[in-house]
C-alpha cells in the first residue's frame, strides 16, 4: 500500500509541476496553487479511471456483449459526459460555485458549537483502523445513495432530470456519467454535506468516490456478466444494474407509467433486498425509458450534451404543471 501511495504521489507531483502549475500561472491564478495541486490528484485519478473504462470495454464488451452497438453517436455523447466528470471539469465548476457556500456553513456551525461527529470513532481501536473506517464509510454512503436514487425515481420533478441517465438505449461502460448537471448538483451536495456531518477525511472521500465510480462504470457495461447466485447478492453486477435500466422494470412500479422501479443499489444489493426493490431475474432486456418507444409517444431526449441538458430543464418545468 505504501508503494502504491508513493507512486501515485510521485505521478501527481510530476503532472502538477510539468502541466498544471504552468497553466495556472499562465492564467494568472497563482493564489490557487494549493487548490490546483489537489485538483491535479482528481485529474490523475480521472485519467486512471478512463484507462480502466477503455480496458474494461475492450475486454468485457468486446467478448461478451449483450447487444451490438448500432448507435455510436449516442455512445460518443456518453464519452463526452465521462470526460467532463472524470477529468474534474464538473467538480471544478462545483468548487467555484458551491464549495465556498459549504465552507461558510461549516464555519457557522462550528461557531455555534456544533462540531463534526466522527463516525469512525464509535469503536476506538477498531473503527479507527484505516481499512475498517473506509468500509464503514462506504456502507453509510451506499445506504444514503440508495435512498437518493429512489428519490430520483419517486419525485416527478427529480425524475424529469434523472430520466436523461435512463434514456441511453445503447448502455456501455461510458454511460454512468450521462446525467443532468442539476441532478449532479443535487446529489453532489447531499454527499458533500454527509461527508461533513460524519467526519469523512479528504483522503477517505477521494477513495470512496473512486471506488464507487469505478464500480458504477463496470455495472453499466454492455456485457452478459453476473456474479452468480451468491455474488449477485453481495455486490451489484452488470446484469443486476441492467435490469434497473430496463424499460418497464427499472423506472416503473405498480403498473405502466407509475414512477418507481427496482435495483437502486449503488454498490450493495442488500438495500434492495431489505426494502423490497430487488429483482434478480436472469435476463438482459432493452434499456431506455418507456416514453421513448414510438408506440408510447417517441419522446426525444436529445442528442449532444447541450440539447440533452436543455430538454432536461424543459421536462423539469413541465413536471410542475401538467403531466409530461
Amino acid at each position: 500500500m505504501d508503494w502504491l501511495s508513493n507512486t501515485f504521489d510521485a505521478m501527481q507531483l510530476a503532472l502538477y509541476e510539468n502541466v498544471v502549475q504552468p497553466v495556472v500561472f499562465g492564467l494568472g491564478f497563482g493564489n490557487l496553487l494549493e487548490d490546483a495541486f489537489d485538483a491535479t490528484g482528481w485529474l490523475l485519478l480521472g485519467l486512471l479511471q478512463i484507462a480502466f473504462i477503455l480496458a474494461g470495454a475492450r475486454l468485457l464488451e468486446g467478448r461478451w456483449p449483450v447487444e451490438p452497438v448500432t448507435d455510436r453517436a449516442a455512445v460518443r455523447d456518453d464519452v463526452v459526459y465521462t470526460l467532463l466528470h472524470r477529468l474534474g471539469l464538473v467538480r471544478l465548476a462545483m468548487f467555484f460555485s458551491i464549495e465556498p457556500l459549504w465552507d461558510g456553513m461549516a464555519g457557522e456551525l462550528r461557531l455555534a458549537g456544533l462540531s463534526t461527529w466522527q463516525l469512525d470513532a464509535i469503536w476506538p481501536g477498531v473503527t479507527d483502523i484505516a481499512w475498517v473506517s473506509l468500509l464503514l464509510y462506504l456502507v453509510v454512503f451506499d445506504f444514503v445513495g440508495y435512498w437518493l436514487h429512489r428519490g430520483q425515481h419517486h419525485f416527478k420533478a427529480w425524475w424529469a432530470l434523472h430520466s436523461l441517465h435512463h434514456s441511453q438505449r445503447q448502455m456501455t461502460m461510458w454511460s454512468d456519467n450521462r446525467t443532468h448537471l442539476l441532478d449532479d448538483v443535487l446529489v453532489g451536495t447531499a454527499f458533500a454535506l454527509l461527508a461533513r456531518l460524519i467526519g469523512v477525511e479528504p483522503g477517505q472521500f477521494v477513495a470512496i468516490t473512486v471506488i464507487t465510480q469505478l464500480h458504477e462504470s463496470l455495472q453499466h457495461a454492455n456485457a452478459r456478466v453476473g456474479f452468480g447466485a451468491v455474488g449477485e447478492r453481495l455486490l451489484v453486477s452488470p446484469r443486476f444494474h441492467r435490469l434497473h435500466h430496463s424499460i418497464g422494470i427499472g423506472h416503473e412500479s405498480g403498473g405502466k407509467g407509475t414512477l418507481g422501479g427496482h435495483n437502486f443499489g449503488v454498490l450493495l444489493p442488500v438495500w434492495d433486498m431489505l426494502f423490497g426493490t430487488s429483482n434478480f431475474d436472469h435476463r438482459f432486456d432493452p434499456t431506455g425509458v418507456r416514453d421513448q418507444l414510438p408506440e408510447e409517444g417517441g419522446r426525444d431526449y436529445g442528442s449532444g450534451f447541450w440539447q440533452q441538458q436543455w430538454l432536461g430543464l424543459r421536462r423539469l418545468f413541465a413536471s410542475f404543471g401538467k403531466a409530461s
